[in-house]
């Protein structure tokens, strides 16, 4: 039997494009989360801003994909084996969460959501945090990975680029060492404008390198109904329309609430200097910065960033005046 082993013949390294072309199937196989989010072992990183819903909606695609059932506008073709390594919740808290979106899809996802209890504590840029996921996979035998949120798994500086670039070849190892996709939830920098996407995560640069697909979570126009605004960028296919989504804060599931406005149907609003000053007036004729554009974004339902110019605007001509750190009407 040893001879046999030893004497059979290697896999050759290098392959002609006829010999690949042989070993491609008739079709592409279908991405784990469509339209094109999660493609088979591909990396999806998905941020935001705190506290927007961005490990809310990733323990719903978990538990979406584990059942193989659609959420929140998505379509899972097939269930998965999925297991979620999550460092910002004790395990019965985060069992709890997960047993109220249960609801909505019952036991299917039961066998196949599978949670790494001792994720806490082990990182994924030293050799043995590695490897304990590692580990944690194989025994799961996981086709997905969740790791909620990245920071946790690294003591890196997210702002350097060579330190970034280490940590994200340790994901190309779990990756390619478990054969599974990654859903990697991230922070954002903390200013970002409309059109970043993939280069609103910290470590952008490094990250650019590795990831398949981005996901952004935003906070919608205050005119909106919709709890968060879904922006995506993907490597290898065109990016659907943005999204709007609607939690339910019983079930805590996530469900479509159709397009987000284009950029064209969204008209920048004029804020007026005389809606500034009644604004500052309603405060009480005196407000600091953040009270008084937050009075002006209500009471003309503009953006925080029309709000902005409208006061430094209302500065420039005099109709507000800035003093200590107060603004305040004219004397």
């Amino acid at each position: 039997m040893k001879e046999s082993a030893a004497k059979s013949p290697s896999k050759p390294v290098v392959l002609s494009l006829a010999q690949l072309l042989t070993e491609q199937p008739d079709t592409p196989p279908p991405g784990w989360i469509e339209p094109g989010l999660l493609p088979p072992q591909g990396i999806l990183f998905v941020g935001g801003e705190p506290k927007v819903g961005k490990s809310l909606l990733v323990a719903n695609l978990a538990l979406a994909l584990a059942a193989g059932k659609d959420r929140a506008g998505f379509r899972i073709p097939a269930a998965r084996r999925v297991l979620v390594c999550q460092f910002e919740l004790p395990t019965p808290q985060f069992v709890s969460r997960l047993a109220a979106m249960r609801r909505s899809v019952g036991a299917a996802a039961d066998r196949n959501l599978l949670v790494d209890t001792r994720a806490i504590g082990h990182l994924l840029s030293a050799p043995q945090g590695l490897s304990h996921f590692l580990h944690a996979a194989r025994q799961a035998a996981a086709e997905v990975i969740v790791l909620d949120p990245l920071y946790s798994t690294h003591d890196q500086d997210e702002n350097d680029t060579r330190s970034m670039a280490a940590l994200c070849q340790s994901l190309l190892r779990l990756r390619d060492a478990s054969k599974a996709a990654l859903i990697v939830v991230h922070h954002v920098r903390k200013s970002i404008g409309r059109d970043e996407i993939g280069r609103a995560f910290r470590g952008s640069s490094a990250l650019h390198a590795v990831g398949d697909s981005y996901l952004l979570l935003t906070r919608p126009s205050a005119h909106l109904a919709a709890t968060v605004e879904l922006r995506f960028q993907f490597r290898y296919a065109a990016a659907p329309e943005p999204r709007l989504l609607q939690l339910d804060p019983q079930t805590l599931c996530f469900s479509a609430a159709g397009l987000a406005p284009s950029k064209a149907a969204v008209t920048r609003k004029k804020v007026e200097q005389e809606q500034v000053t009644k604004a500052l007036t309603d405060l009480g004729q005196q407000a600091r910065y953040n009270q008084l554009r937050q009075q002006v974004m209500d009471e003309t339902e503009c953006s925080k960033r029309t709000a902005q110019l409208a006061i430094a605007e209302a500065c420039r001509q005099g109709a507000i005046v800035q003093a200590d750190g107060q603004y305040r009407l004219p004397l």
